[in-house]
């Protein structure tokens, strides 16, 4: 059976710094990021915006029921973070690194190069969905698009999920894989994004995962195996 990680009923806010508590650090990024997005949303005059465009994108027809994953998203996002906080603090962390590194990376691209997207169309359908893609698109601008957060998201869920305790089974696996896959794609069948913005955040994304999930824990080990060896040659001396 699954055992939590952490017994939160013993946390205050005095304890945050303290190795049991210290991982909840990383969650301060979130208001960081959300000011930062809002900044550069505010700021950056329309005029400086570049539009995001292929052909390949005039291939890809709209479809407003991919709502239902474009939302989900946001239950992924949020249902990792707490998953991984009570079950598993280590990959939390890791989360956490992904989530850090590619938004800081996708905000420093937006600062750099402003970018959008023109490829709303006009919705004549009318259900339930068609009306939700309307206030998505009243909701949300139709600028800062590549690489897509949604996308960069979507991949921390993923690889949190892949690498989570307790879910290592093949169902999970295949249920990871079809969730990256139509949250994926949502972003081009809504016409949210160009598929350009697609493949810029999967490219960030896999340079991150090499970062977060191989290198930094080969480094650790490295490092762990150097203090070892260094405690080891001290006994023998002593």
């Amino acid at each position: 059976m699954l055992r939590a990680n952490v017994d939160y009923r013993k946390f205050r806010f005095s304890k945050l710094k303290t190795p049991e508590f210290s991982h909840l650090l990383l969650l301060l990024f979130w208001p960081v990021y959300g000011f930062m997005f809002m900044a550069v949303e505010i700021l950056i005059p329309r005029a400086y915006y570049q539009p995001v465009w292929c052909e390949f994108d005039n291939f890809i027809p709209f479809n407003e029921l991919f709502i239902i994953p474009y939302w989900a998203w946001f239950g992924f996002l949020i249902g990792m973070i707490l998953y991984l906080g009570v079950f598993d603090v280590e990959n939390f962390k890791n989360y956490m690194y992904f989530i850090i590194i590619t938004y800081s990376v996708a905000i420093i691209t937006y600062l750099i190069w402003p970018n959008c997207q023109e490829l709303r169309p006009e919705i004549t359908r009318d259900n339930i969905f068609a009306r939700a893609v309307r206030g998505l698109y009243d909701f949300d601008t139709n600028t800062n698009v590549c690489p897509s957060i949604h996308v960069l998201g979507m991949a921390a869920s993923f690889f949190g999920g892949w690498y989570a305790k307790g879910m290592q089974s093949f169902g999970w696996k295949v249920f990871w894989l079809i969730s990256l896959f139509l949250v994926s794609a949502s972003t081009v069948f809504l016409k949210q994004h160009s598929i350009i913005d697609v493949i810029a955040a999967a490219v960030l994304c896999i340079i991150t995962y090499f970062i977060v999930y191989k290198f930094i824990p080969y480094m650790k080990t490295k490092k762990d195996g150097n203090k070892k060896c260094t405690i080891s040659v001290r006994s023998e001396i002593l």
